[in-house]
Formats: structure tokens, sequence, C-alpha cells
């Protein structure tokens, strides 16, 4: 059985198929109309989401099947300390497939542990969000017209922001991306993902301070926001915050078919003005994100029993009492699960579930 929890669950191939069979949705809608029927989808968001939630419940409605759920923690049993796990274990008699959002990192993969049917990661915490990254890319094949040999700058948020987190993950499998990370230094991309994706996948990057210096190379410009909580001095974020806002006038060095592509909500990182802009995708990719869940659903309904379409093999990982994981977000930290880890070629310990280090 196929979950997804991690963009790299999906075989390229598989995300291929998935990206293909949105776009054949797009074009005859009315051919999957009621190609779910009498199937459901259990929706656990255990935080606040609005695009992500509605746009499950609609893509589950257009093929057909139905839709429960919670959209908020505080009206389930887990306000009575139920775990990840008894829930989950529970909502599989009543479902065909959950999607789950949730505040600690690892939540989902917890789930897909005990679960017999097919569990879809909506988001955990600043871990993944893999079904935004099918989104992306869904939004850059039809911007752009290809994947292969793009150049893209990720934005703002580059330390905590889950979303570019996940499609750089993605964007390792294709041919010829070059990656240019444009952050305050309090917010570059993480070193392991550096190491782990970039360095390892042959994946080309540069990292600069400022959206003016790279936007005439820029085929894509995804935007995340500048989170001022980050900062411990409100003083560095005020000088830091304007060199990541974009406006019409830094619109102008742009190429003629660049696409600005943002996972939302906004603050003030994109200013109104440039939404009329062609080039602005951002609320196309809302849309996008619907059909292309559509296809995720119905493809993990269709491999479910399918001998082709499993998990890939999970790295070797040990099992360590003495050892804990040093992201207190982390569902290890906050429910009674096995504390697994995994040992990285430089001899770093990392944990299974959030991917952060561990140590005794």
């Amino acid at each position: 059985m196929k979950h997804l929890i991690d963009p790299t669950d999906l075989t390229k191939q598989e995300t291929d198929e998935i990206i293909a069979l949105a776009q054949d949705i797009i074009e005859h809608r009315e051919k999957y109309r009621d190609s779910l029927k009498y199937h459901k989808l259990a929706t656990l968001f255990y935080e606040p989401s609005t695009r992500t939630r509605l746009s499950f419940t609609a893509a589950m409605m257009e093929l057909g099947g139905n839709v429960l759920g919670f959209s908020d923690a505080k009206s389930s049993s887990v306000s009575k300390g139920e775990t990840v796990a008894d829930t989950v274990r529970v909502v599989e008699n009543f479902a065909d497939v959950i999607a789950m959002r949730h505040p600690l990192e690892g939540a989902p993969y917890v789930a897909s542990q005990v679960a017999r049917i097919p569990i879809i990661n909506a988001g955990d915490g600043s871990h993944a969000h893999p079904t935004q990254t099918l989104t992306d890319l869904l939004t850059i094949t039809r911007e752009l017209g290809h994947i292969d040999g793009i150049t893209i700058g990720f934005c703002g948020d580059l330390k905590f922001g889950r979303t570019v987190h996940s499609l750089i993950k993605a964007l390792s499998r294709y041919r010829d991306v070059k990656v240019i990370l444009i952050a305050p230094d309090e917010l570059r991309l993480p070193d392991y993902i550096k190491r782990d994706v970039c360095d390892r996948q042959g994946i080309c990057y540069r990292e600069v301070h400022t959206i003016e210096e790279v936007i005439g190379e820029l085929d894509v410009l995804y935007m995340t926001r500048v989170q001022q909580e980050r900062f411990l001095d409100m003083e560095e974020f005020e000088r830091v915050r304007n060199s990541f806002v974009l406006d019409c006038e830094k619109m102008q060095g742009a190429k003629e078919k660049m696409a600005v592509l943002h996972p939302l909500p906004r603050v003030n990182e994109i200013k109104p003005e440039v939404d009329s802009d062609p080039r602005a995708a951002y609320f196309r990719q809302v849309e996008n994100g619907k059909f292309v869940r559509m296809a995720l659903i119905y493809s993990l309904l269709k491999w479910k029993d399918d001998p082709e379409h499993q998990m890939p093999e999970h790295p070797v990982y040990f099992e360590d009492s003495s050892i804990r994981c040093r992201n207190s977000k982390c569902i290890c930290n906050s429910e009674g699960v096995r504390r697994l880890y995994r040992k990285t070629e430089t001899g770093a310990i990392r944990c299974i579930y959030c991917d952060n280090l561990a140590g005794r």
C-alpha cells in the first residue's frame, strides 16, 4: 500500500503520473465526476487550514465521494488525550483514505505505521507538505510547460518553510534544475538539506541576499513569508523585511514568462499590485491544488492493492530509549511512540519521525 508522507514516498514515475492525471482531469472533468462514488475521505486537521482542507474536500466531492472528519481537534477525542495512532485505528473503520494535518512533526508517519488505508500528509509542523509540492509541480508544468532545466528562486523563510524543503526534495529528481536561495541569514536553508538533498543529488544552488540581484535569471520565483516571530532582534527584522517584498518595480527585471508562486497565506511579501501581473500564478496555484489532490486520491485508492505501488524501503534505523530528538515539536517527544533514529554518513544521529538531530 502506498502512503504519501514525504515527497520521496512517490517515485518520479508515480509523481509524473499524478501530474499527468491532474492535467487530464482538468481537460476532461466529466470523465471523473463519479469515479469515487461511495468512497469516503477523512480529513483529520489538528490545526487551522483554509486552502488545504477545502481543496481536499472539494477534490473528493468532485470525484463523487463523501468527506468526514474534523477541522478542530478540540471537537474530537483528541481533547480527551487520544493518541494519533488510536485516532487512526478508529477512523479507518469509517473511511477509505485519510488526509492529516498536525502541528507535531512525524504525526502522519506514525499514522502510516498503523493504518490499513492510505494516509496523506497534509502538513506536519515545519517538516513536510507533500501535497503542496505536487501542487507546485503541476503549477510549474502548466505555467512553463516543463520542469527540467528551470532556474527557481526560493525567497523568504527557507529555514522553517516546509513547502520549500519538500519542493527542493522533489526537484532534485529532475534534470538541470538550478536553485537560488534568497533569504536573510537568520532564515537560510538548513545545512542538512543543502548537504543531504542539494549536494547529494547534484543540484546547483547558490545563496544571495536580495531579489533584485537574481530576478532576471529566474523561471520561477517561489515567495514565502519572512516570519517576524523568528527574529530575536526587531531592528534586524525591520532592516531585512523590505528586501524580501515583491512589487511591480522588482517585477520589471523579470523574464516575460517567469511565474511567481506562493503557498499562501501572504502577509506583506507580495504587494497586491503584483496580482494583476500575468506572471502572478499564486491564485491559479490554489486551483491546481484541488486538481492534483483529485489525482492523488484517485491514484492512491487505485494503487491500494497493487504490488507495483509500495512504500520505498525505509532507511536503516535503530531504537534507543536513551537518545532524545532535539526537536520539541516532534511527536516522539509528546506521544509514547518508539524512539527510532538513523545514522547519517557523517555520523550524526537523526530522528526517523522529523529528521532533526538527536543525542544523549
